[in-house]
């Protein structure tokens, strides 16, 4: 088909759900959206079946065991490519990605394979975050940066929109990481690839409901992970 799918990955956002997809939905009506839920304790995937039971755009994927961020996108890029859509975005489902943006990167993918949503460029930004978390942010990416020798600003973002031919060329199958370091790791597995990508300013906002995922032990992952992009040692 040729309509995008939005890929949301959930784990104990039960709060956040009907909310964010309606406002997916709202944005861009065209897209289909993949719930991809680890067995969440509160009934996330159940509420998930419930919407989707609504609406013929909503579709839900169960994981029995909760594997990481990068397992269950790769599982979401396969079940995409399964079903012949157009496009592919990941996003957060707890409102710190804006889905007002979805339509501009859509729209950035017409010159480039791969979009990239980019808090730190010109017109993109963060906001709810203290000095600490903006600085580990900040000195991740220029890290990632000169280890991998590549200009891009936000390789630990993971607000993306992917055109189907990328992931088809990506070779999703070599990917190992699981945590946030998979965003790196696709960005870089991309460029490696041939594939062309562009970034797109946007305004990140942390979340104001349920818990956020990220750890001291994911950062201190990415950090090793670079070196390992860096010498092909994944």
């Amino acid at each position: 088909m040729s309509s995008p799918l939005v890929l949301i990955p959930t784990y104990n956002e039960k709060g956040n759900l009907p909310p964010f997809i309606e406002a997916v939905r709202s944005s861009l009506p065209q897209a289909d959206i993949l719930v991809i839920d680890d067995n969440s304790p509160d009934g996330t995937g159940a509420l998930a079946e419930e919407i989707a039971a609504k609406d013929v755009h909503v579709h839900v994927l169960h994981r029995i065991h909760k594997e990481g961020l990068g397992r269950a996108y790769l599982a979401g890029f396969a079940w995409a490519l399964e079903h012949d859509y157009s496009h592919v975005f990941e996003i957060d489902a707890d409102f710190s990605h804006n889905p007002k943006d979805l339509p501009r990167l859509l729209a950035a993918t017409g010159d480039a394979d791969i979009a990239l949503g980019c808090r730190w460029m010109p017109g993109g930004g963060v906001s709810g975050w203290p000095w600490s978390r903006l600085a580990l942010s900040r000195f991740g990416n220029l890290y990632a940066r000169l280890i991998l020798g590549v200009s891009y600003r936000d390789l630990t973002g993971g607000f993306k929109c992917f055109r189907r031919e990328a992931l088809q060329t990506l070779g999703l199958e070599k990917i190992r990481s699981v945590g946030y370091g998979f965003q790196i790791e696709t960005t870089w597995r991309a460029l490696k690839s041939g594939l062309s990508v562009t970034e797109v300013p946007i305004h990140f906002t942390d979340r104001t409901v349920g818990v956020s995922k990220m750890s001291g032990q994911t950062f201190r992952e990415a950090l090793i992970l670079v070196w390992r992009l860096r010498f092909d040692r994944l």
